[in-house]
C-alpha cells in the first residue's frame, strides 16, 4: 500500500513541476518578444519611441493665435435661455402697437345664494295621520314634520320620500334634497 502512494506523490510532483515549466517559459516569451500593456495604456516600447522624439518639432508659434481677431463673447455659461432671436419686420410693427387689456368676465351681479340648511335627515315616521320626517338640526334636537309644514321656523317641507325630503326656505328660495346620510 505504501508503494501506491509514493506513486502519486511522485505523479503529483512531476505534474506541479510541468505545470511551472509551461508557465516560467510563457513569461519568458512575453517579455523579451512582444510589450507588455502597462497601466496607463502604453505598452513598453511606445515609452522608448516617446524619449527618442526631439522636441523640436513642435511648432508652438502656430499655438498662439492673435486674439484682437475675435469677437467679445455674449455667451453666459450660467444662464440658460436660448440665443435672442433677430426680430423680424413684422414683430418690430407689432411691438409698435400697444397691448391690447383684456378685461376680466363680469361677475353675475344679484343677491347671494341661501346658506345650505342645517338640518340631518334621520328618517321617516308612518303614522295614522300620515307619512312624518324626523330632521335632527346641528344643536342636537329633533324636529319632525308632514309636507307643507314649517319646520324650525325657517323651512318648509316640500316632499317626503323613503331615502330623501325636499326642504326650502319659508320665502321658497334655495330648495334642496337632504339624503338619509345627511347633507
Amino acid at each position: 500500500m505504501r508503494l501506491t502512494v509514493s506513486r502519486q506523490l511522485l505523479l503529483l510532483g512531476a505534474l506541479a513541476i510541468a505545470v511551472a515549466v509551461v508557465v516560467m517559459t510563457r513569461r519568458a516569451d512575453n517579455s523579451a518578444g512582444t510589450s507588455q500593456a502597462r497601466s496607463n495604456g502604453r505598452s513598453a516600447t511606445t515609452t522608448t519611441a516617446a524619449a527618442e522624439t526631439s522636441v523640436a518639432d513642435l511648432k508652438l508659434e502656430l499655438l498662439k493665435g492673435d486674439s484682437s481677431d475675435l469677437a467679445p463673447s455674449t455667451r453666459n455659461p450660467f444662464q440658460f435661455r436660448s440665443k435672442p432671436s433677430v426680430p423680424s419686420a413684422r414683430a418690430q410693427a407689432s411691438a409698435a402697437k400697444p397691448p391690447v387689456v383684456i378685461a376680466p368676465p363680469p361677475v353675475p351681479q344679484g343677491p347671494p345664494p341661501p346658506p345650505p340648511i342645517a338640518l340631518k335627515y334621520i328618517g321617516v315616521l308612518e303614522t295614522a295621520q300620515g307619512r312624518m320626517a324626523v330632521f335632527r338640526d346641528n344643536g342636537g334636537d329633533i324636529v319632525n314634520g308632514r309636507e307643507g309644514d314649517i319646520i324650525d321656523g325657517r323651512y318648509r317641507l316640500l316632499k317626503i320620500g323613503v331615502e330623501s325630503a325636499d326642504l326650502a326656505y319659508v320665502d321658497g328660495r334655495g330648495r334642496q334634497t337632504i339624503r338619509l346620510s345627511g347633507q
